[in-house]
C-alpha cells in the first residue's frame, strides 16, 4: 500500500510505508539537520562510470532521514551526540552526465533548465551571470554538503568524502558555513535578526512538541504535508516507493552597512526616538533582531520561546507591521497562501569581527564578504521557491489589497520605484511614506538539485 503524503508522518508510531520511505530518503529534508559547521562541494563529472563508483561509495555516508530522527530522539534521552550529516544532490546535467534516461531524470520544468538559464535569470530578476562567483558560472554537475555541530567532526568527514573523489570528478568550489547565534542562543542572520523560527513541519511529533512546548499552533499551523517536500525518485528501482527532493542554492552576499544605514535613515525620516528606533528594522523585517514579531506588539522583548503562532489578522490594514516586510512578503500566514512555503535550511556564511547586534554605528559593520547561503527543498520550483521569489518578494503590488507595498527590501530583485507606507505611530492610522531601503542583497550564483533516495545511490554500485 503506497504511504499517504497528503497527511504529516509519524516517525514513531507510523504506517511500515512511511517508516521504509524515511529510511530510504536522505537526512536534512523533512526535519532540518544541524548545521553549524557546513562546507558545500560543487563538482563536475567527466567519466560517468567514475561518477556512479564516487556516488555509490558515498552512498554509506549519507544518513537517513529515520537515522537523523532516531539520533535527535538520543541526544534529548542521554545526550550522546550524533553523527555528521552528509548530502548528495544532481542537477540536470549530472543526471545526463551519469548516463541517466530522460525519463528516469526528475522531470521538474526548472530543475531541467535550471537557475542560470536566461529563463530563469529573467523569471527571477537575477542579476546578468557574467557577475556570478566563477564556481557558478561553470557547469556543476554535483553538490555535496558536509556538516556537524563541531569544525572538527565536519573537517573529518570531509577528508572522508575527499579521498573519495576519483581524478575525474573536480571540485570547482567550495563555500562554508558557520552559524551565528545571538545572546539568547538563537540563530540569526547577518543583519542580525533571529532566522529560521518559522518553518514548516512534516512530522506529527515535530507539530505535536510545537503545540505543546512553544507558543501554540492556534493562530498559524505550522503543519504541512510531506507532499510539499517529497517527489517519486524517477531513477531508483521503484520510483513509488523511494523519494527525493529538489534543492534550491543560492549565495547571497549581505551589504550590513548599507541595510543598517537603511534602518538609520528610516528611524530619522519616521522621527522615531530613543528605544522606538530599533522599530526601524523590525519595518523592514517584520520581526524585531530577537525575533519578536512586530505586528504582536511595539517593542522587542517576547524571545523565550521565539514566538511564532501569530497571523495578521489583527492588522490587516498594515498599521503595526507594513505590509512590504520581508517576512509578511515572503509568509503572508493566510490559508490561501499556503502552498509556496517551502523548507528552508540556509546557514551564514563570511567572518567578521563586530558584533551583530552591538550597538554600532553602519559605518562600522561589513559592506561584503558576509551572507546567506539560501537552501530549500521544494516538492515543485516554480510553484514553491520561484512563485515565492517572483510573486511574492519581487511583486510590488503584493499583497493583494494592499495598495502597492513595494517589492521585498530584504531578497527583491528589481527597481524599487515605490515608496513605502509605514506608521510613525505603532498601530495608529497615521502614515507616512518613505523611499524604500536600498538593495543590500545580491544574488553571487546558484543551482538547482535533485536530492535522491539513497536507493538510487546504491543502485549505481557496479555489479559483481
Amino acid at each position: 500500500m503506497p504511504a499517504d503524503l497528503t497527511v504529516p508522518f509519524s516517525w514513531k508510531n507510523g504506517p511500515a510505508e512511511t517508516v521504509a520511505i524515511l529510511d530510504d530518503l536522505q537526512a536534512n529534508i523533512v526535519k532540518a539537520h544541524v548545521r553549524d559547521h557546513l562546507s558545500v562541494l560543487f563538482l563536475n563529472f567527466t567519466d560517468a562510470a567514475d561518477a556512479k563508483k564516487f556516488l555509490a561509495a558515498l552512498a554509506p555516508l549519507v544518513k537517513s532521514a529515520k537515522s537523523h530522527l532516531a539520533e535527535v530522539d538520543s541526544f534529548k534521552l542521554s545526550g550522546n551526540p550524533g553523527t555528521p550529516y552528509v548530502g548528495v544532490g544532481l542537477t540536470a546535467h549530472g543526471y545526463a552526465a551519469l548516463g541517466v534516461p530522460a525519463e528516469k531524470t526528475p522531470a521538474d520544468g526548472s530543475f531541467a533548465v535550471g537557475m542560470k538559464s536566461p529563463t530563469t535569470r529573467t523569471k527571477l530578476k537575477d542579476p546578468p551571470k557574467s557577475g556570478w562567483e566563477d564556481t557558478y558560472q561553470a557547469t556543476i554537475d554535483a553538490v555535496v554538503l558536509i556538516a556537524d555541530a563541531t569544525d572538527a567532526a565536519m573537517s573529518a568527514k570531509r577528508t572522508e568524502v575527499e579521498l573519495l573523489l576519483p581524478d575525474s570528478i573536480t571540485i570547482l568550489g567550495e563555500e562554508s558555513g558557520t552559524a551565528q547565534i545571538n545572546a539568547n542562543g538563537d540563530g540569526i542572520e547577518h543583519f542580525g535578526y533571529v532566522d529560521g523560527r518559522s518553518q514548516p513541519l512534516f512530522l506529527v511529533e515535530d507539530i505535536t512538541n510545537e503545540r505543546e512546548t512553544t507558543d501554540g499552533v492556534s493562530e498559524w499551523d505550522p503543519g504541512f504535508a510531506p507532499n510539499r517536500v517529497l517527489v517519486g525518485d524517477p531513477a531508483a528501482p521503484d520510483p513509488a516507493a523511494h523519494f527525493g527532493s529538489y534543492f534550491v542554492f543560492r549565495k547571497l552576499e549581505q551589504n550590513v552597512r548599507r541595510f543598517k544605514q537603511a534602518e538609520e535613515d528610516l528611524a530619522d525620516s519616521l522621527g522615531l526616538t530613543g528605544e522606538d528606533r530599533e522599530r526601524a528594522g523590525a519595518m523592514l523585517i517584520g520581526r524585531f533582531e530577537d525575533g519578536t514579531p512586530l505586528t504582536l506588539q511595539r517593542t522587542a522583548g517576547s524571545h523565550e520561546p521565539v514566538e511564532n503562532d501569530f497571523s495578521y489578522q489583527s492588522d490587516l490594514d498594515g498599521l503595526k507591521c507594513p505590509f512590504h516586510a520581508h517576512i509578511r512578503k515572503t509568509n503572508p500566514r493566510e490559508d490561501r497562501f499556503r502552498p509556496p512555503i517551502m523548507a528552508r535550511r540556509g546557514q551564514t556564511y563570511g567572518e567578521r569581527s563586530d558584533d551583530p547586534n552591538g550597538d554600532l554605528p553602519p559605518s562600522a559593520r561589513p559592506s561584503g564578504g558576509v551572507g546567506l547561503l539560501f537552501m530549500a527543498f521544494n516538492a515543485n520550483i516554480a510553484a514553491q521557491f520561484e512563485f515565492t521569489q517572483a510573486n511574492w518578494a519581487n511583486n510590488p503590488g503584493f499583497p493583494p489589497n494592499a495598495g502597492t507595498p513595494g517589492i521585498d527590501p530584504v531578497i527583491g530583485q528589481g527597481q524599487r520605484l515605490v515608496d513605502q507606507t509605514n506608521t510613525p505611530v505603532w498601530g495608529e492610522d497615521n502614515v507616512k511614506t518613505s523611499a524604500p531601503a536600498p538593495q543590500a542583497v545580491t544574488l553571487k550564483g546558484g543551482e538547482y538539485f535533485f536530492m535522491p533516495s539513497l536507493a538510487f545511490l546504491r543502485s549505481l554500485a557496479p555489479a559483481v
